[in-house]
Formats: C-alpha cells, structure tokens, sequence
C-alpha cells in the first residue's frame, strides 16, 4: 500500500476534479468509484467525501467546473475592445483551442456516452451552447439565424472531436483551425 498524504500536502479540490475526470473517461462513470479517486491521489477516501457528498456530486463538480471555464473564455473576449467580427473570429478559434488544449475536459462535456452521466450533465452543455449563440447573436447584430448559428457550432464541435483522439496538439494543427475559422467567417 502506499503512503498516504500528510496533512502538510493540502488536497486541493482541484487535484480532486483533474483526477476524478481521468478516471471517469479511462474507466466510466458506473466504474469509478470515490476509492479510486482516493488511492490515485494517495489520501483517504474520508478526504474526498470532505470535498464531494458522493460521486454523482463529483462528478457534476468536474462538468461544472469544465464548462465555468469555457463560459469564462467568450465573457473575457467579450469584454474586451475589439471589433465585432474580429470578437467572433476569438470566440470561434479559442473555442477550438480550449477543446485542443483541453481534450479530457472537452470529452467529458460533450462526448461521454454513459446513459447514466447524461442525466448529470444537467443543461450545462445547453447553457453553454447559449452563451455561445448569444455572444455571436450580439456581435453579428441578430443577422445570424439559429439555423446557421447551430451549424456553425457543429462545425467547430466536428474539428475539435475529429483532432481530440489524435496525438496532435493545438500548436500542431493551429494553422488548420486558423484556415477553419476564415472559412466559416465567410458565412457570416
């Protein structure tokens, strides 16, 4: 058995959420379990219990905190003074970056296909779908229909599924997604 943490190495509820989501996609949510979270990160499992009430909680912790962060990304871009078409070609292309620079995180939000995880993932891939449409709504001054605000979603959610089971990182496909998001800046 090894050795557990002391008290001096403080479990942060970050290092909880990172482990748990590795495990959850190598293992699925009905085979993960709080004691493997507990034995990977070398504590108790009373530690984890501490941070999350049960595993269902964990879990909905790591979707939630996953999709803060992309929410996050186009309120930054948003805020800032750029030109409207300039904040939606940001939008488009950090959307594929966090996806590419993310893969475990962007599986989790989107691509898991456990029946049982889906009832967990609540409105969050919803909600953030509509932060999306919302933001792209406003910087195209509502000439965007849904129809094509859907699509254009698609598309980006198709190249960043396509290069999440590959080696390859973002910095190695940057000009690729560069080339993607100008081609789909023509149609808007």
């Amino acid at each position: 058995m090894s050795a557990r943490r002391t008290a001096n190495e403080e479990l942060t509820r970050e290092a909880i959420l990172d482990t748990a989501r590795q495990l959850f996609i190598e293992n699925g949510y009905d085979k993960t379990s709080m004691r493997q979270v507990a034995t990977e990160l070398k504590c108790s499992h009373g530690a984890i219990y501490y941070h999350f009430k049960n595993k269902a909680d964990l879990f909905q912790a790591v979707v939630s905190y996953d999709f803060s962060k992309l929410d996050i990304l186009i309120d930054e871009i948003m805020a800032t003074d750029s030109q409207p078409l300039e904040k939606c070609r940001e939008i488009l292309l950090k959307y594929i970056k966090f996806g590419l620079q993310n893969k475990s995180h962007y599986e989790m939000m989107f691509m898991l296909k456990d029946q049982e995880v889906q009832g967990y993932l609540q409105d969050h891939p919803n909600q953030s779908y509509e932060k999306f449409a919302d933001a792209l709504h406003l910087l195209t001054n509502g000439q965007m229909t849904i129809k094509n605000m859907w699509c254009l979603f698609l598309s980006l959610h198709g190249f960043v599924s396509y290069y999440c089971y590959t080696s390859q990182t973002f910095d190695d496909v940057q000009v690729l997604a560069e080339a993607h998001v100008a081609f789909l800046m023509k149609g808007m």
